[in-house]
């Protein structure tokens, strides 16, 4: 009879191994469909995104140029025409780094930014996030 418990045990031993090979399969066939999907959401995400570049580019350009065309209009004088003017060159050079570079671009560089400047990298996207938040609790 000690001979029947052993086999049991080492039957159940070999039970619980199989059930743990099983499920760390299905674990892992798991994580990798996931990993997949999420990965074919970011290449359809960073798709959009560059399909939106141009458009994005050329509606900055003309905000750019009427901001030019006004800012001498404006009321106070030089100083503000300046801080249009000024505006309206930095609203231009968006324009062209937007049209120049692709997501992974603009992803490389904030990445390089934020090693740079990570004080200022902590700010701004506590900021972000503020603004998101108020967004979001606004439309509730």
């Amino acid at each position: 009879m000690p001979n029947t418990n052993t086999e049991d045990i080492k039957s159940m031993g070999k039970d619980i191994q199989n059930t743990a090979a099983s499920l760390k399969n299905q674990v892992s066939d798991t994580a990798s469909q996931a990993k997949d999907k999420a990965q074919e959401m970011g290449r359809n995400v960073q798709s959009k995104i560059d399909e939106t570049r141009a458009p994005a580019a050329e509606k900055l350009e003309g905000a750019a140029s009427a901001l030019h065309e006004k800012a001498d209009q404006l009321p106070g004088g030089e100083t503000v025409a300046g801080l249009a003017h000024s505006a309206a060159d930095k609203m231009h050079s968006t324009a062209e780094y937007v049209r120049e570079h692709d997501v992974q671009g603009m992803m490389s560089d904030v990445e390089s930014f934020a090693r740079k400047h990570p004080g200022q990298s902590l700010l701004a996207a506590a900021a972000v996030g503020f603004l998101i938040g108020r967004s979001f609790r606004s439309e509730s």
